[in-house]
């Protein structure tokens, strides 16, 4: 069973860029979309639906910004949108597929913003969807992926020493990376590459992808109890179509 998480930048903008190419030539099991930026209606999906895969989207309540998808060719058992808090849930940003082995979530982590404007909000949801999580993974096991706008280790982007302090890097938002470590979460994608230039963003300024000057902000967190069923977390950095390339999960379902 072959899951792919991909921040696509805009649906609508990514699809003629590498996205359908991807979707039709690869066919993943499950497809987690983040910042889709559109309206389900706004996007011609006819040719995905007749690949058989079943969708379901969370979009803003502002409309353009933000927003997520779960494609599956597997009928999900049950779907859920946002995690149960009205002040988090205006934007889009969660939805949750339940299958037979395991809930599968798909998130699109708020940014803290330039000048961490942005940085209470933002620990107040790793908080809150920690917890949320950490709920659904009582009844059976969690995989959450999705763009979580934060490198956690040095080893995770190019430049740690110049972006101690900036978005993405602050010792606030890694520490809330450590929290769902200690909550028994594997990042899989470390459990089976401790090589560093792994990145999964890289800005469209000064030819940053080219260089490969990035960051990892692209993860699958897989309950620890279920990671002898992953036989592999891949970054697909070949992939083009949007300023973050997809990420990849293969496990024995």
């Amino acid at each position: 069973m072959k899951l792919t998480s991909w921040n696509v930048n805009g649906i609508r903008a990514a699809m003629d860029k590498g996205f359908r190419d991807y979707v039709e030539t690869e066919r993943p099991d499950v497809i987690c979309l983040q910042e889709t930026k559109a309206q389900p209606e706004q996007v011609d999906v006819s040719w995905a639906e007749a690949l058989g895969y079943h969708q379901t989207w969370n979009c803003a309540v502002k409309k353009g910004y933000s927003g997520t998808t779960i494609w599956s060719l597997i009928e999900p058992q049950k779907t859920s949108l946002g995690i149960g808090i009205e002040e988090h849930d205006q934007e889009g940003r969660v939805v949750t597929a339940t299958f037979d082995q395991f809930h599968l979530v798909n998130v699109y982590t708020p940014n803290a913003q330039r000048g961490l404007a942005r940085l209470d909000y933002r620990m107040q949801w790793d908080v809150d969807f920690l917890d949320y999580v950490k709920k659904l993974k009582r009844r059976k096991p969690v995989i959450f992926c999705g763009d979580l706008n934060c490198s956690h280790k040095e080893i995770d982007l190019a430049n740690p020493k110049a972006n101690r302090k900036n978005a993405g890097f602050s010792e606030q938002e890694r520490a809330g990376m450590d929290q769902i470590e200690a909550a028994g979460f594997v990042d899989s994608f470390r459990h089976f590459c401790d090589q560093p230039d792994q990145y999964s963003w890289w800005t469209y300024r000064s030819n940053a992808r080219e260089r490969n000057i990035g960051w990892r902000l692209d993860y699958f967190w897989v309950t620890e109890r279920f990671m002898p069923q992953v036989s592999s977390a891949t970054i697909r950095n070949d992939i083009y179509g949007s300023d973050h390339c997809p990420v990849e999960l293969e496990i024995e379902a």
